[in-house]
C-alpha cells in the first residue's frame, strides 16, 4: 500500500467573517497559512487505510461519522511518520494545535478556503461548479468533476456536505459538530458557502463526507478561529432549555 496519497493545496493566509444566525453574531477571523486537501477524501483512501469498503473508488468516502474522521486522519498521520492530530478516549477527542498531522478544518479554515477571496455565495456559476439536486444524481459523483476555486479546490461546494472540527452551537445542540458545504441532492440555498449544518459526532449520511487539512499552531487549545475556551462559554447556560433544544448530558 502506498498509503492515502492525498494532494494537499496551500492556502495563504487571510480573513474570513463567520456568522451565528441563532446569537445574531458576525465576527472576523484571522488566519494563518495551512494546507487542505485538494479533494474530499475518497472511498478509495478510506479503504487504504481504515479498510471501508470501496465500492466507487473516487466517489467522495460518505457515511462516515465526525469520529470516523478522526481516525482517519490519525491513521494517514502514523502512515506517514507525522504526530497525530488527535487524542482519542471513546467520544473525547483533544486535538493537539501544535501537531503537523492530518486533521479536520477548523469552520474558519473550511470557509475560507472554500471563497478562494470570492464574497458571492459560490465561487463560481453553481452549474460549473457544483453537483446539486439539479443534476438528478442519485449518489455523489466522482470528485474532480466540476471546475475548482481559484485555490485549486474541487467540490468544496456540492457533491457531499464535511464536517469541520466545530461544535455547531454547544448550548443548543450539545456536542454536534459543524459540516459545511451543501451535497449532491441539495438546492442552490444549501449550497452557499456561508451555510452550516451539523450532527452528533456518530451521524453518517449519505452525503456527508469529509476533507482533511494539516498545520500546526504555537498555541494550545485555541487555532484558527476555535478556541477551547470559547465552546466552554457557547456550551453555558443561565435559563433552562427551550422546547426542541437538545439536552446536554
Amino acid at each position: 500500500m502506498e498509503g492515502a496519497d492525498i494532494d494537499l493545496a496551500y492556502i495563504p493566509p487571510g480573513a474570513v467573517q463567520l456568522h451565528d444566525a441563532r446569537l445574531k453574531r458576525r465576527w472576523t477571523v484571522e488566519l494563518e497559512s495551512f494546507e487542505i486537501g485538494v479533494f474530499p477524501v475518497t472511498e478509495e483512501q478510506v479503504a487504504e487505510l481504515i479498510g471501508e469498503p470501496a465500492t466507487h473508488p473516487r466517489r467522495p468516502a460518505t457515511g462516515i461519522s465526525w469520529l470516523r474522521a478522526v481516525r482517519f486522519c490519525n491513521a494517514a498521520s502514523e502512515w506517514e511518520g507525522l504526530d497525530p492530530a488527535y487524542s482519542v478516549d471513546g467520544e473525547d477527542v483533544t486535538w493537539h494545535v501544535d501537531s503537523d498531522g492530518y486533521r479536520l478544518p477548523t469552520e474558519a479554515e473550511w470557509e475560507h478556503a472554500c471563497r478562494a477571496g470570492s464574497t458571492g455565495p459560490h465561487y463560481g456559476p453553481l452549474a460549473e461548479v457544483a453537483w446539486t439536486s439539479a443534476d438528478g444524481l442519485a449518489a455523489p459523483h466522482d470528485v474532480g468533476g466540476r471546475l475548482p476555486n481559484l485555490n485549486g479546490l474541487f467540490d468544496t461546494l456540492g457533491n457531499v456536505w464535511e464536517w469541520c472540527w466545530d461544535y455547531l452551537d454547544p448550548a443548543r445542540y450539545d456536542d454536534y459538530r459543524v459540516f459545511r458545504g451543501g451535497g449532491f441532492a441539495d438546492d442552490a440555498w444549501s449550497v452557499r458557502a456561508s451555510v452550516r449544518r451539523g450532527g452528533s459526532p456518530r451521524t453518517r449520511h449519505e452525503d456527508l463526507g469529509f476533507r482533511v487539512a494539516r498545520g500546526g499552531f504555537d498555541a494550545e487549545g485555541a487555532a484558527q478561529g476555535w478556541s477551547a475556551e470559547a465552546d466552554r462559554e457557547r456550551a453555558a447556560l443561565e435559563f433552562p432549555l427551550p422546547p426542541g433544544w437538545t439536552p446536554r448530558r
